[in-house]
C-alpha cells in the first residue's frame, strides 16, 4: 500500500506517472538547460509529475531512501547524525524525515516519519523517533522557504573540515559554479540560506536544499567534493586561477536548475537501485 499519513507504509507501490506531463514545465532557463544537456538527442525527461499525491509521496520516499543509500556509499554516515527531509506533496505543513539510529545504508521508504511543523508525528513509521536537533534545522528551513521541498544535512568529512574556515567556496572550477552566489556561511541556518541552494554551517558541516530530494542530494555530494577540491588546491601553495564572474554566472544558469540537478543525480540513484541489498523501496 502507499504511505499513509495515518499508518506505517508496508510495501512499495507502482509509481503512477502521467506521461503526458512527465516533463516538469519549469521556467525558460530550466527548459534551456535541459535541452543543452543531450547533444542531438531528445531532451532528457526531467522531473516527473504524478496522477495522485499518494503516488508522488511513494516516489519521494523511495528517492529519499535512495539518497541515503548514496550517502552511505559516499561515507557520510556518522553515528546517529545526519538527516534528509522531504515536504509532503499533499500537506504543505508536514514533512518526512529519517528515523534516529538507522544507518543510511539500511534506510527504506517505510522507515520515514511524517511530522508537522509543530513537531507532532502524524504518519509513516509511528514507532520511530527523530533527531531533535534535526527537527529544529529542517522545520526552520521548511517554514522560511515554501519553495524548498527537500533538505539534506550530514556530518561529512570534508564539509566539516572546510566549515572551520567560515568562508564561502571559491569559484575555482566549473562544477563549483553550481553554487555561484547561491550559498552562504553562517550559524543561523534559515536566515543565512536566504533564497540560496546551500549553506556552510560554521564548525558543523553542510546543508543543501532543492525542489526534489534528488536535487538536494546531488548538491550535497557536489558541495562535499568541492570542499575537498578547494582544500587540495589550497594545500599546494600555488597561485589559483579563478573562473570569471561571467563564466560562473553562465555555468550556474545552465547547470544549476531544478530539472538539471535532478537529472544529474539519476545515475547515482540508478546504481543504488541495481545494488540495493536490502531493497529500499519498501
Amino acid at each position: 500500500m502507499a504511505p499513509s499519513l495515518a499508518s506505517t507504509p508496508t510495501a512499495s507501490v507502482e509509481t503512477k506517472v502521467d506521461r503526458r506531463v512527465a516533463q516538469s514545465p519549469g521556467d525558460a532557463e530550466d527548459t534551456e538547460a535541459m535541452a543543452a544537456m543531450a547533444h542531438r538527442r531528445r531532451r532528457l525527461p526531467g522531473i516527473p509529475q504524478f496522477l495522485s499525491a499518494a503516488a508522488q509521496r511513494q516516489w519521494q520516499l523511495e528517492h529519499m531512501a535512495g539518497a541515503f543509500r548514496v550517502f552511505a556509499r559516499e561515507g557520510y554516515a556518522e553515528g546517529i547524525s545526519g538527516h534528509i527531509s522531504v515536504r509532503d506533496p499533499e500537506h504543505e505543513d508536514r514533512f518526512w524525515i529519517n528515523p534516529l539510529g538507522v544507518h543510511f545504508g539500511l534506510m527504506k521508504a517505510s522507515d520515514m516519519i511524517c511530522v508537522n511543523l509543530a513537531g507532532e508525528v502524524v504518519g509513516g513509521n509511528m514507532e520511530g523517533s527523530i533527531n531533535a536537533a534535526g527537527f529544529q534545522i529542517h522545520s526552520s528551513v521548511h517554514k522560511a522557504r515554501r519553495d524548498v521541498h527537500a533538505i539534506c544535512h550530514t556530518h561529512s568529512v570534508h564539509g566539516r573540515a572546510y566549515s572551520a574556515f567560515a568562508k564561502p567556496l571559491e569559484m575555482i572550477n566549473q562544477d563549483v559554479c553550481y553554487f555561484y552566489k547561491a550559498h552562504a556561511v553562517r550559524e543561523k541556518i534559515a536566515e543565512s540560506l536566504g533564497d540560496g541552494k546551500a549553506c556552510i554551517l560554521m564548525n558543523h558541516g553542510l546543508l543543501t536544499v532543492g525542489q526534489t530530494v534528488d536535487e538536494a542530494a546531488f548538491l550535497f555530494c557536489l558541495m562535499e567534493r568541492s570542499c575537498k577540491v578547494q582544500m587540495l588546491a589550497d594545500s599546494t601553495g600555488h597561485k589559483k586561477h579563478f573562473v570569471s564572474d561571467a563564466e560562473a554566472a553562465y555555468n550556474f544558469r545552465m547547470a544549476s536548475t531544478p530539472s538539471a540537478l535532478y537529472t544529474e543525480f539519476q545515475p547515482h540513484y540508478q546504481l543504488e537501485e541495481a545494488l540495493a541489498n536490502p531493497p529500499f523501496k519498501q
